[in-house]
């Protein structure tokens, strides 16, 4: 059996009063996502336990099949490996978001 895991994570948001007070996933188009939840399976996963909000790196390792709370991957590191970059003992990867700030 094949299986393609499709992870949505950081898509809440708060309603925004020039999309009509919808939230961005709200208003958008999502031809490709509703087809996927049409044909195929979905499901909401605890990937540390309920009612705890894990960082995406947690979450992605405990999806993974690793016990997050015993492998401690940073983000960072996780995303070069990802990224096709070897990493070994004492390589340091670190990662950052870029943003701007209007006037």
């Amino acid at each position: 059996m094949k299986l393609i895991y499709v992870v949505i994570d950081g898509m809440g948001d708060l309603p925004i009063k020039e999309l009509g007070n919808k939230t961005p996933l709200q208003a958008a188009e999502t031809p490709n996502m509703d087809f996927l939840a049409k044909t195929g399976k979905t499901g909401l996963m605890y990937t540390v336990g309920k009612g705890i909000a894990p960082e995406s790196d947690v979450a992605s390792v405990s999806i993974l099949g690793y016990d997050p709370f015993k492998y401690d991957v940073s983000r960072g590191a996780f995303e070069a490996l990802g990224a096709g970059l070897a990493m070994k003992d004492g390589d340091l990867a670190l990662r950052c978001n870029f943003a701007t700030l209007g006037p």
